[in-house]
């Protein structure tokens, strides 16, 4: 089956922690053959530039030399890389206008970045921002994450992003030719909770089927994100799909639901937040 994204973007700073999205990146446009598009986000505004033009200069050269050293590689990895620059006050912003002017499906970017005094996120706030408001799916990719080939794990929950998480899922599944396990955690350890649980798998199976997958569904209880990422783990997962946001991401205010949060920083796999 055909890879289910054609139109990837790559939002890079070209750092030690994004050694594993371009990697991801890249790896998946080799073997779809397609164009990648690339953005190096940097912090610019006409105060800062008034100030301090030599540290602008600075890092119009450190810019340079990050380009010269990502199309270098990319020429090496055999694919076509279009990489622009975008600055702005604010990374993500940039990141976002990037993804809808070239349309992009999906956005690969890296989890974290350089630690700080918000070295306690799970998810890296520009990061956690990008996955938030993209006009499409994001692929969050840790340091040492690598394209899966081993099995591919799916948190659903009954929520309206079910089917298009188990769809989505069954056609990368299909694509790379390995399982797909469907779960739902029952959260609460009653027979309603299991009984929503089992609902919600039974509804992921049955839109996962059409798409060639070899497809599993499962019933699990605890809480929701610690008990996927740990299952990822114990299964061989090498990829966990998740949607945006639950229940209450679906509301007036779009955000990154908690659970889809915790499981992207919890993880030692790529994540693929599913836009539904």
């Amino acid at each position: 089956m055909k890879f289910p994204f054609s139109r990837l973007l790559l939002a890079t700073e070209h750092t030690e922690f994004d050694t594993g999205s371009e990697r991801v990146a890249f790896d998946l446009a080799r073997r779809s053959g397609m164009l990648l598009h690339g953005v190096l986000p940097m912090v610019s505004n006409a105060e800062y530039e008034s100030i301090a033009p030599e540290a602008v200069l600075r890092a119009e050269e450190r810019a340079f030399t990050l380009i010269t050293q990502l199309r270098d590689e990319a020429l090496t990895a055999g694919i076509e890389f279009d990489l622009r620059v975008r600055r702005g006050a604010e990374p993500y912003r940039e990141i976002i206008a990037e993804a809808q002017e070239r349309d992009a499906d999906l956005v690969v970017i890296r989890r974290r970045g350089r630690q700080s005094i918000l070295a306690n996120l799970l998810v890296g706030e520009m990061v956690g921002k990008v996955a938030t408001h993209a006009p499409c799916s994001a692929l969050l990719v840790p340091r040492a994450g690598c394209v899966w080939t081993k099995r591919i794990l799916a948190g659903v929950d009954g929520s309206r992003a079910t089917a298009g998480v188990a769809e989505t899922a069954a056609r990368l599944a299909a694509n790379a030719g390995i399982a797909l396990e469907l779960v739902s955690v029952a959260v609460r350890d009653t027979a309603d909770g299991r009984a929503a649980a089992a609902a919600a798998v039974a509804e992921a199976v049955a839109a996962a089927s059409a798409y060639g997958a070899t497809v599993e569904g499962r019933v699990v209880e605890g809480r929701a994100a610690e008990t996927i990422a740990q299952l990822s783990v114990t299964s061989g997962a090498d990829l966990i799909v998740v949607g945006r946001g639950g229940p209450s991401a679906h509301g007036r205010r779009f955000r990154l639901g908690g659970n889809a949060h915790r499981i992207i920083g919890l993880a030692s796999c790529p994540v693929l937040v599913v836009k539904t």
